[in-house]
């Protein structure tokens, strides 16, 4: 499977957090090649590539499956759309974008109303608050009340493509990028001998609190596991402390929560395969699924491996082919690695 298809139809599949209806079908589509498949309660869809032996260690790999978007909350007399956001929209680039809302007699489309510059006034001219969106559809309210039903998902429209070189722009690369990658480090171990139990998960919800990744680690209950998500990468305004370099590698996280030989063992197994990487350092939480698979059961040693990504939380995000290859190859490596030697099993 090629790489960079594979993320740009996982990009432009709709997957808004709780209502991840279209990804899930094409993620087991992706995983089924490699084990058995099947899809948790809260819809995360779970891939057993190896089950392990008794007294093996079991590897667990996380992926998010599910897209920040919104969801319609209230649709008044004259037709217009109130809606809330689902995860962390970005409001400054929200005002006068094309939508779709996504019903269950298909999709309708629609833009967020904006008001014109010339009669904005005082604070009018402040971004807006989730409050003050209102989407227009082109009904009036009869029309949008037989068409659209408060709970129906919005997108933002946007086109995933190749923006130059080897990178990739869209929606939704936070973090369908890494649900690639993680597909890709499958495809680099077929057919190895693996020495632990492998199971990959692509998990929903993360974007509201991670319970699709906390109840289907739950279920899979490893020894270890490694959360897969994006971080900043450098661009203009964004803090050079707080970043990672687009095309420098994956970056590898330290944080109280994540294991120290698991990080160490990422690391090691970097250099010694030549693959670049960054260092991401935290203070407290991860910001991702690693907080909350690390507390599953009596506990987990866990990892993080990041991969570095512009515009967070847009339609453009952008990421790199070379930065995905290379966490494809880190992780294939690490667990070829790390539990032949038996470190990581300490």
């Amino acid at each position: 499977m090629d790489l960079k298809e594979i993320t740009l139809r996982l990009s432009q599949a709709v997957g808004i957090s709780g209502a991840e209806g279209q990804a899930a079908p094409l993620a087991r589509e992706l995983l089924s090649p490699f084990g058995e498949v099947s899809v948790t309660p809260l819809g995360s869809v779970v891939c057993t590539v190896q089950a392990p032996k008794e007294g093996q260690p079991h590897m667990l790999w996380d992926a998010h499956l599910d897209e920040i978007g919104m969801m319609v909350t209230y649709i008044d007399d004259q037709g217009f759309l109130k809606v809330a956001n689902t995860g962390g929209i970005n409001r400054q680039l929200l005002m006068a974008s094309s939508v779709t809302v996504h019903t269950e007699k298909g999709p309708v489309k629609g833009v967020v109303c904006s008001v014109p510059p010339h009669l904005q006034k005082g604070d009018k001219r402040k971004v807006p608050s989730m409050e003050e969106v209102y989407l227009d559809i082109g009904f009036d309210g009869q029309q949008a009340r037989e068409h659209v039903s408060v709970g129906d998902v919005v997108t933002i429209d946007s086109t995933s493509r190749v923006l130059s070189g080897d990178l990739l722009t869209g929606k939704a690369m936070d973090d369908r990028a890494c649900c690639a990658c993680l597909i890709r480090a499958l495809e680099l171990l077929k057919g190895r001998e693996l020495p632990c139990g492998l199971t990959v998960q692509l998990s929903t919800m993360e974007e509201i609190g991670g319970m699709g990744a906390t109840t289907a680690a739950y279920q899979v209950n490893p020894t270890h596991a490694i959360a897969v998500d994006v971080s900043h990468a450098k661009s203009p305004g964004v803090p050079e402390d707080r970043c990672g370099i687009l095309g420098e590698g994956p970056m590898i996280g330290f944080a109280p929560i994540l294991s120290k030989t698991v990080c160490r063992e990422l690391v090691k197994t970097a250099q010694e395969e030549q693959i670049p990487y960054q260092l991401e350092g935290m203070g407290r939480s991860t910001g991702t699924n690693a907080d909350n698979i690390a507390l599953c059961r009596g506990g987990i040693s866990m990892g993080l491996v990041s991969l570095p990504l512009k515009y967070m939380h847009t339609p453009v995000e952008v990421v790199s082919l070379q930065d995905m290859e290379n966490t494809a190859r880190l992780l294939a490596s690490h667990l070829l690695q790390a539990f032949s030697t038996g470190t990581t099993c300490e």
